[in-house]
């Protein structure tokens, strides 16, 4: 259970570094360049990439915290996916779009219902 919440934290603090800095870090790794954001899948209706790191994201979160600190983890997780996009709007070379806000929302609420079916699948 704690190697968990360490990943959980780890990978946490990754995001925050990574969703709040001016620009893309991870473009800047790979395409030397940190205006341009690697695409992972094509966007469908809401950013695959925001799916993809919030269902990450969430799914360790909600393993790690889920026993112990339910109404916390899932305020955290919600206000998180909400405020990190917001906060691309006073954040330089970042901007707000509701497809990413979508994206990361959808992530999380995935990552419950991934939950909930395998709570379901055990208690049968």
């Amino acid at each position: 259970m704690l190697k968990r919440k360490i990943l959980f934290n780890v990978i946490n603090v990754i995001f925050v570094i990574l969703y709040l800095y001016p620009g893309s870090i991870i473009g800047f790794l790979i395409y030397g360049d940190i205006n341009k954001q690697p695409q992972l899948t094509g966007d469908f209706i809401v950013s695959s990439n925001h799916l993809y790191a919030f269902l990450v994201l969430s799914v360790v979160g909600l393993f790690a915290y889920y026993r112990s600190k339910k109404i916390f983890i899932l305020n955290y997780l919600i206000l998180a996916s909400i405020i990190f996009e917001i906060l691309h709007l006073i954040i330089p070379n970042r901007s707000f779009q509701f497809s990413d806000l979508f994206g990361n929302v959808a992530g999380v609420f995935i990552s419950i219902f991934i939950l909930m079916l395998l709570d379901y699948w055990r208690k049968k």
